[in-house]
């Protein structure tokens, strides 16, 4: 069992991003005593041998793959611009804790992951009440920034999409539309099998960077 992460308690992004970033150091020394295949094999991502003792992790991340470079462990995105500290962070730590459980396809909150609960409040009021403040009754622009973002629709609630942030943690955000005398909701939810591939501060992160993703589609 994992223990990374589990040191501190999960706090509020931006927050969780700047702790990241402090502790990239002593991910990067922690992952170096893994085995890269095994990494890659647990992550979904891939392992190319360059040479003797070195490679390269090909990750898709939001979309893009990212290429961190063995042993070194320093990283760069699709265009070759390097990966910030608190991104790296976040995927020393997906390696570190993936065992390769298969996502489930069942959809839980984010306090139903384990240490979720006590922050949920949180996590709702930074997420979903967020894309309700964006949206409204507008469900329609909604549904174009799920797709401008690379949401594929799930057929639930109102309006519903799935998204990959890593090959397998997958997010989903559902999305009830309101009337005159009732305000919209919406929520972020999980696979199940989550906490299998990050701690819950990467998964409030990726939760924020979903909502980022809609208040502005690529």
């Amino acid at each position: 069992m994992h223990d990374f992460g589990k040191s501190w308690r999960p706090i509020r992004p931006p927050e969780a991003s700047i702790k990241f970033a402090e502790r990239v150091d002593e991910l990067r020394s922690a992952l170096l005593l893994r085995d890269p295949n095994i990494v890659a094999a647990r992550s979904g991502a891939v392992y190319l041998t360059t040479g003797p003792g070195r490679g390269e992790l090909h990750i898709p991340f939001w979309g893009n793959v990212c290429t961190l470079a063995w042993p070194e462990l320093t990283g760069h995105d699709y265009v070759a611009k390097p990966l910030p500290d608190f991104q790296l962070a976040l995927l020393f730590y997906h390696f570190l804790i993936a065992d390769g459980i298969p996502v489930s396809g069942k959809w839980v909150s984010f306090a139903d992951l384990p240490d979720g609960r006590v922050y949920s409040a949180a996590f709702q009021g930074y997420s979903g009440d967020e894309l309700v403040k964006a949206f409204g009754l507008n469900l329609e622009t909604f549904r174009e920034a799920c797709l401008s973002a690379g949401g594929t629709e799930a057929g639930l609630a109102s309006a519903s999409f799935v998204f990959q942030p890593l090959p397998r943690v997958p997010l989903m955000v559902t999305y009830w539309l309101g009337d005159e005398d009732f305000p919209s909701s919406c929520r972020i939810l999980f696979d199940e099998t989550a906490s299998h591939y990050l701690p819950i501060d990467a998964c409030a992160i990726l939760g924020s960077m979903l909502v980022r993703r809609l208040h502005s589609p690529t």
